[in-house]
């Protein structure tokens, strides 16, 4: 056993389930040992099963819920009291209604051992699975009252996150205690909230760390402009294309090219291009269009403007040279400039 397991359990998950199948027929026991994959790492299908022994799915089935049936109310149970009762201690402390997967990695990283693990799940009164649907993983629970206070909670949070916000855990955990289900006491609920945000399909975990909705981007990514968007929220300060290709090749493991990385930069309206080759989020506040059009909007927005309070202004939102500023600035046809006072203006 590894040490993960020893670490979490105190019993063996292999030895207590080979102890219960003993009293099984030769064929009986290797179905349910192929079919919950109990020697090896990967499970049987009813098909797969029934081919070996040349008889159809139905049948393995049939087999199978006869065997569990029959195991559930054997005397062998009667022992696996303290068995059973620990599983469900170590299932109430990581939430009391777990996602399947992350629960058995939780309990061990050794594939078999999860599932034996699994299957005393399956024989266990204690524990009830729900399905999978739309919004949750497959998972299974201690307490039905506390498994659908949590999956309002999850629902309510689904709601309170815009599309494509992005939350760290401490501020996501917060958006979860705003929106808690009644059911579920306040005061046992935060150190829960980061596994029982696994249970959804909804919500998930960008590359580097951040909730988000699972739909969005900048969680499920697929392209360089995703990775871009990422790297330059992290790096949190405007960005030449070039930096964003290697940022995103040294953090992501992902062959960026820069020109690749340019033009898909240039398309995506989440990028703002605020000098030679440098780009900034649009989240920051960065006004999009030429040097003529941000002095065009400083001066719409402000009135009147000495030249210095408008070169300040274009340079909050441009990475240009002062002459570039100026030579648009000083264009007649699209800027006036009072000589008495020196304030430049729109024109009339």
């Amino acid at each position: 056993m590894n040490k993960e397991t020893k670490e979490v359990l105190t019993f063996k998950p292999q030895e207590v389930v080979k102890d219960l199948l003993a009293e099984l027929s030769v064929r009986t026991r290797d179905v349910v040992k192929r079919r919950y994959g109990l020697a090896v790492k990967d499970t049987m299908t009813l098909e797969a099963v029934g081919q070996i022994y040349g008889i159809t799915r139905e049948r393995v089935r049939q087999i199978e819920s006869f065997t569990i049936t029959g195991i559930k109310k054997s005397d062998a149970m009667l022992k696996l009291e303290p068995v059973f009762a620990e599983l469900k201690t170590v299932m109430n402390e990581y939430g009391g209604i777990v996602h399947e997967q992350e629960f058995l990695k939780h309990v061990s990283g050794d594939l078999v051992v999860q599932n034996n693990v699994h299957f005393l799940l399956v024989i266990g009164d204690a524990f009830t699975k729900i399905r999978e649907d739309d919004s949750f993983h497959h998972r299974w629970t201690v307490d039905p009252d506390l498994a659908e206070g949590v999956h309002q909670s999850l629902k309510n949070l689904y709601k309170a996150i815009s599309s494509d916000e992005l939350l760290s855990e401490e501020k996501i955990v917060e958006y979860f205690m705003a929106g808690l289900d009644k059911r579920i006491p306040a005061e046992k609920a935060r150190a829960k909230v980061k596994n029982w945000l696994k249970l959804s399909k909804e919500i998930g975990l960008s590359p580097i760390g951040e909730w988000g909705l699972a739909k969005s981007p900048n969680v499920r990514v697929r392209g360089i402009k995703d990775y871009a968007f990422l790297v330059m929220r992290r790096h949190g300060e405007p960005m030449h294309f070039t930096e964003v290709a290697q940022s995103i090749n040294s953090t992501f493991a992902k062959k960026a090219n820069a020109a690749t990385s340019h033009n898909e930069l240039i398309k995506d309206k989440r990028f703002v291009l605020v000098g030679r080759g440098i780009y900034a989020l649009a989240d920051w506040g960065y006004s999009r269009g030429t040097v003529r059009d941000v002095i065009n909007s400083i001066l719409a927005k402000n009135g009147p403007m000495k030249r210095d309070q408008v070169m300040a202004g274009v340079k909050k939102e441009r990475y240009v040279k002062d002459n570039t500023i100026l030579v648009n600035l000083k264009n007649p046809k699209f800027f006036h400039e009072d000589r008495k006072t020196g304030l430049f203006s729109l024109p009339k």
